[in-house]
């Protein structure tokens, strides 16, 4: 983050960190329904979402809304610092 400019470069880190270290794939779930994320992504709006699957339909959510299950992923910790980082410290 220390060269990381702006909010869209800082972004970018997160998204980097998340996508290395979040162990994938793992299941969670959505309104009472399972599925599984698969992989983590970057929309071209800046927004990071976990790509969602069930019975063959991908679903993106964005990953700070995405409920993780109990016990969470190693490197859940990612999400958990840019959720901070998004609420400005």
């Amino acid at each position: 983050m220390v060269d990381a400019y702006g909010d869209e470069e800082q972004t970018g880190g997160f998204f980097a960190m998340i996508e290395e270290y979040l162990a994938l794939p793992f299941s969670v779930s959505i309104l009472g329904v399972e599925a599984v994320v698969e992989k983590v992504d970057i929309t071209r709006d800046g927004r990071i979402v976990a790509v969602c699957k069930r019975n063959g339909v991908k679903q993106k959510i964005e990953i700070l809304d995405l409920p993780l299950p109990k016990p969470i992923p190693a490197g859940a910790e990612w999400i958990a610092a840019y959720s901070h980082w998004r609420r400005g410290f």
